[in-house]
């Protein structure tokens, strides 16, 4: 073994600023003379960069550093010996770590007290190493060199890595981003990742204020948007007033102030979006950001505040479309002397149903909005046949069947997706899976689905409430009914997954009750 020979110390650095503790920079020493190891962590033992300190892994031969990284996925940079077992153990083991165990991160550098049993042109060129040391030249200067040299390195490549992985995280949220609720989860997701794509360790949350324009979302009131995890309890509550006092205090600064701001370790951003609406960004840093970390937080800021506005304006959209389809559905269901809450429990059941058979959660929706249309064509059935008591003659039933065809007709008319689907279900709902049903006599699944689901759920609803031409069946009695005609009048896999619900289907009931 040659000895390794330290020169005099290097001039004390200062400091880089205030650091919170955070987790060491792993090392591991691979060399059979424990020397090297011992002296190794002697003279490094007051190193710290990035304001991280050092751990040390110990493994005295290739095949000990085998086992260590088969466990561990966190190591920095290897310190590795060539000449240890064999004569090529440590350039078996650069190989087994590269090609085999497939770990491009952690930087390797290969020491050698015998450079020539390993010339460094050679081995450079063949080995996937960092660097090449002879034991000789390594004085306690060109060591600390070294180990800024690769955990600068290893540091980037990781920032790389996660800022890779947070862009696949992120791109595959975005698909999942179709209302507020989701935004809030797609939010905290990213807001977790924004301290890895900045190279800091940070905790923090994002929060909004929205103005009297949707009022229906929110009462004016601050709430929590997004939370990294130590804050990941607002995202229950949503409330402010649970937040730490510090951070209370920043957030209304930045309010009363309407403007973003720095402290040492703390950035509130400030951002208010054409509509009046004001977003809040709070992190804590383990160290001073610098001014790109700093426009980065306050473009992120901006871009939640404005997709959020965004998705709130959607969904104000959609409401008023779903209040419009109920309360024209409503309308016909009172001109035919039936209760308004027939059409929303039509939707629910719909939607359990569309669930049930696989369809995406945007199609379920638009099924629960589409449902409550079945009737609409009713409008144009006299009041004489509609509101009759008794059982209806033979041209009477011929008028009321003419209903799913008017409705079909209104309907189709609009390219809208709702409408159209709503078109299907006036025309489809009265069709009978034996092909006795009208108005075509359409048979098994030649119906379309959206009508085998919307016969299912009408029926079952028209049995259990009061017509005027019948009083209401008991729950069940109309589930025999409905377990009777299965195979029948309905889809009998649909009446099989009804029956596999009815708790679901019982909680539909509880919460749309007749008035």
């Amino acid at each position: 073994m040659t000895d390794l020979v330290f020169a005099d110390e290097l001039p004390e650095e200062a400091t880089t600023g205030r650091v919170k503790p955070i987790d060491p920079w792993v090392v591991m020493i691979v060399d059979d003379d424990p020397a090297v190891h011992q002296v190794t962590q002697l003279v490094m033992a007051d190193f710290e960069f990035s304001g991280r300190r050092l751990q040390f892994l110990d493994a005295y031969s290739a095949a000990e550093g085998r086992e260590i990284l088969q466990s561990r996925g966190d190591i920095a940079l290897i310190l590795l010996d060539v000449v240890m077992e064999s004569e090529h153990a440590g350039l078996d083991l650069a190989r087994y770590i590269r090609e085999e165990l497939g770990n491009s991160f952690v930087r390797i550098v290969l020491r050698t007290g015998q450079p020539g049993q390993a010339p460094e042109e050679h081995v450079i060129k063949t080995y996937d190493i960092n660097d090449y040391k002879e034991k000789t030249e390594l004085t306690k200067r060109k060591l600390i060199t070294v180990f800024y040299s690769a955990l600068r390195s290893y540091r980037d490549i990781m920032i790389i890595e996660q800022s890779r992985q947070s862009l696949r995280r992120s791109i595959d949220a975005i698909t999942r981003v179709y209302d507020s609720h989701n935004l809030r989860r797609f939010a905290s997701a990213v807001l977790e990742q924004v301290a890895h794509l900045l190279g800091y360790e940070a905790q923090g949350l994002c929060a909004s204020r929205i103005s009297a324009y949707a009022a229906s979302h929110m009462d004016g009131r601050l709430k929590v948007l997004a939370a990294t995890s130590e804050y990941s309890r607002l995202l229950v509550d949503q409330e402010v007033e649970s937040l730490p006092a510090q951070v209370r205090e920043a957030l209304d600064k930045a309010l009363i102030e309407q403007q973003s701001y720095f402290e040492e370790l703390c950035y509130v951003g400030y951002y208010r979006t054409s509509s009046g609406n004001e977003s809040l960004l709070y992190m804590v840093f383990s160290e001073p950001v610098d001014e790109q970390a700093r426009e980065l937080l306050e473009i992120f800021c901006a871009n939640v505040a404005i997709t959020y506005e965004s998705l709130l304006l959607r969904e104000e959209i959609q409401d008023t479309q779903r209040s419009t389809v109920y309360i024209i559905g409503e309308a016909v269901e009172k001109r035919s002397k039936e209760t308004g809450a027939h059409v929303r429990r039509v939707g629910e059941l719909s939607a359990l149903l569309a669930e049930a058979v696989g369809m995406t959660a945007g199609d379920v929706e638009f099924m629960r909005q589409a449902s409550p249309l079945h009737d609409v064509g009713k409008i144009g059935i006299p009041d004489r046949v509609l509101n009759k008591p008794g059982k209806l003659d033979a041209e009477e039933w011929e008028v009321m069947q003419t209903h799913a065809r008017i409705g079909f007709e209104l309907l189709s008319k609009s390219d809208k997706r709702i409408l159209q689907l709503g078109a299907t279900i006036a025309y489809e709902h009265h069709e009978r899976w034996d092909g006795l049903g009208y108005p075509r006599g359409l048979a098994g699944e030649q119906i379309n689905v959206a009508g085998r689901i919307v016969a299912l759920a009408d029926v079952l609803d028209a049995l259990v409430s009061k017509r005027c031409y019948k009083e209401a069946w008991n729950f069940d009695e109309a589930l025999a009914y409905v377990r009777e005609q299965a195979g029948k009048q309905f889809d009998p896999k649909l009446v099989q997954m009804l029956l596999d619900r009815l708790d679901l289907v019982r909680s539909i009931y509880e919460r749309y009750p007749d008035n």
